[in-house]
């Protein structure tokens, strides 16, 4: 299961699942993109509209699919601007949206639970690392996924459930994607460049694709059973501690 699968890392990485012949349920919002998906792959891929960070919803969803893997890549665009500018309906937008649904799909993975040998991956962000001045609570929400990952992971393992939480964290802004060009056009500008320019600084790009791809290095094996969070970058991925 791939929650805000219809777009972005999310559907890069339904689209990676799949090639390696993955049985994928991709849930978003917007049904108009889930049809575009569903299109777009083909068979062997069922598409549920609702809100990820719905409680109801979230709850049902693990009841009724019961997935071995759960990818958490759903979330809203943080708005870019500076700390004095926003409210605070506007700056806490992404704990209510990203981080909330991270909140509950761990959760009831936990209470199901899931079955023994079974991931959730949380897509978090760099943010989490270094910071975003330009986007509100967005650094911190990414970083209390990042967190939330560790504690169900300590859930896991006090009860021996045996199933796993990863946290990935693009360390770059992901080209391509609504919130990696909303996020270079600002703080380009503030620097007085493109967001074009400003997305050269890194020396090897990154896209969702690279993502998905180290998602699916993470389920096969690539990343010590002992790291639940790992950094990814253009150039490759790195264990966080």
């Amino acid at each position: 299961m791939v929650t805000g699968g219809s777009s972005g890392v999310g559907k890069a990485t339904v689209k990676a699942l799949m090639s390696e012949g993955v049985r994928v349920t991709a849930v978003a919002r917007g049904a108009d993109r889930l049809r575009a998906l569903a299109a777009e792959v083909g068979d062997g891929l069922t598409t549920l509209e609702g809100d990820a960070a719905d409680p109801a919803f979230a709850e049902r969803l693990l009841h009724e699919v019961r997935p071995d893997l759960v990818v958490l890549a759903a979330g809203v665009p943080p708005r870019m601007a500076r700390l004095d500018e926003f409210d605070w309906e506007s700056f806490s937008a992404v704990w209510n949206a990203d981080l909330k649904a991270s909140f509950l799909f761990l959760k009831e993975a936990l209470r199901l639970p899931l079955a023994p040998g079974s991931t959730v991956v949380v897509v978090s962000s760099g943010a989490a690392i270094d910071g975003s001045p330009l986007s509100g609570g967005y650094a911190g929400a990414k970083r209390m996924q990042w967190l939330l990952a560790g504690y169900a992971q300590k859930v896991s393992d006090a009860k021996k459930l045996g199933i796993r939480a990863v946290a990935v964290l693009p360390k770059q802004l992901i080209e391509g994607t609504t919130i990696g060009m909303n996020a270079a056009a600002a703080y380009g500008g503030i620097n007085g460049m493109t967001a074009e320019a400003f997305l050269k600084r890194y020396a090897v790009p990154l896209d969702a694709e690279k993502v998905a791809s180290t998602i699916l290095t993470a389920l096969c094996g690539g990343v010590p059973a002992g790291v639940n969070a790992i950094a990814v970058t253009g150039a490759g991925i790195e264990p966080l501690a």
